[in-house]
């Protein structure tokens, strides 16, 4: 959880907003968005209505596609073409241009 509440934080700052700035943003007090910060123990809700604060999404990612969308968020693996991707069962494959997030939790589409 906390390294949940410190990412809040540093997006938080990205966008150069104050504490106060946020619980404005999503209805809450500066006090009571300054002790989520710090370590609270916020409901699912609340974490999401922040995300939204913050023009972010909360999303479940299986461990093992975890370190591919890291190196994707850190802009260290390269955009690949429809041409160069791999086939994944009868279907083809959309291209990670036009969608960064198809078949991330094995879904069939």
């Amino acid at each position: 959880m906390i390294d949940l509440l410190q990412r809040l934080k540093q997006r938080r700052k990205a966008l150069g907003l104050r504490q106060r700035d946020m619980g404005l943003r999503v209805g809450m007090s500066r006090q009571q968005y300054q002790r989520l910060e710090a370590g609270g123990n916020p409901r699912l809700a609340t974490l999401e209505l922040v995300a939204k604060g913050l023009n972010s999404e909360i999303m479940l990612i299986p461990r093992e596609k975890l370190a591919l969308i890291e190196a994707v968020l850190a802009d260290k693996v390269s955009i690949i073409r429809e041409s160069d991707e791999p086939n994944y069962g009868d279907e083809e494959a959309s291209s990670l241009v036009d969608d960064p997030w198809a078949g991330l939790l094995g879904d069939e589409q």
